[in-house]
């Protein structure tokens, strides 16, 4: 599908969704090379959330989130499935960005919100409202009032991969919208928490595009990793902070606990700085 489409809409719910960042006009991405140029060209968050919304440029992806959309899990078989890619939310200055891996196929790609609807993201909103990141301890849907205080969320590859595990071609395509929104916060910017080592090594690349004088060698992932780089659009700089990611395996098995999390999370808010004032998200 060539950029500058209609979206396509076989998906979306009669009267629409609840919160639907994209209009029947905008621009659709059948492409790696229409990924790049849309996020580049995309002047503000509102009109960069739309496009990645939209997004079509994976076929694997594409057709295992629109599959586990119409398909359902049993426990959820009455709800409308988002079954779209899922764009970055919370705060349009934040202090702090939260990058994860990619949505659950019965979490966001059902909700519609990232890290929302599933284990994993109870676990981890929890921690954030514990650490003042959240004003709820919850995430279960996308007009459930929660909201983030200086933080913003966004996945390395925004579409719900089999066996959540994406190609590494699939991150590549996505990168140019992770790193367009790198962009339009980066004068904010004070903390990145990566939540596990799938987004550790993501963002590399995307800090590097995005003119950060990176280390070399490259530093390696490890639960509380700490690395300090220059923001080449802000004085201070910004704390890249490691994390183990809050998966069901992870937190059965104790590798992550509430007070693991909430240490890093502490961590980031010490560094983050004080609030200047944050707008309703």
């Amino acid at each position: 599908m060539a950029a500058g489409r209609d979206r396509p809409g076989p998906l979306v719910p009669p009267g629409g969704w609840p919160w639907d960042p994209a209009g029947p006009q905008t621009p659709v991405a059948g492409s790696a090379a229409e990924v790049a140029s849309l996020a580049r060209k995309a002047a503000t968050l509102g009109e960069l959330v739309a496009r990645q919304s939209v997004c079509r440029a994976c076929p694997r992806l594409v057709a295992w989130r629109e599959e586990v959309a119409i398909v359902r899990r049993r426990s959820f078989r009455d709800e409308r499935y988002w079954g779209r890619p899922i764009p970055g939310w919370g705060s349009p200055r934040p202090r702090l960005l939260i990058v994860g891996l990619a949505p659950a196929a019965h979490g966001g790609n059902r909700t519609g919100r990232i890290f929302t609807g599933d284990r994993s993201g109870d676990f981890l909103f929890a921690s954030l409202y514990r650490c003042g990141w959240a004003e709820k301890p919850t995430s279960v849907a996308m007009n459930d009032g929660q909201r983030l205080l200086g933080a913003r969320m966004a996945a390395a590859v925004r579409c719900a991969p089999p066996d959540n595990k994406p190609e590494p071609a699939e991150r590549d395509t996505c990168a140019p919208w992770l790193l367009a929104e790198l962009r339009l916060i980066a004068a904010h910017l004070r903390v990145i928490v990566c939540l596990g080592g799938f987004a550790w090594q993501a963002i590399w690349p995307v800090l590097g595009r995005g003119g950060f004088a990176l280390p070399r060698p490259r530093p390696s992932f490890g639960h509380g990793a700490e690395v300090r780089l220059e923001n080449p659009q802000a004085t201070g700089g910004v704390l890249l902070i490691g994390c183990y990611h809050p998966s069901q395996q992870n937190t059965f098995t104790g590798r992550v606990t509430p007070a693991m999390l909430d240490a890093i999370f502490a961590r980031a808010r010490a560094c983050a700085g004080p609030e200047t004032g944050e707008p309703i998200t």
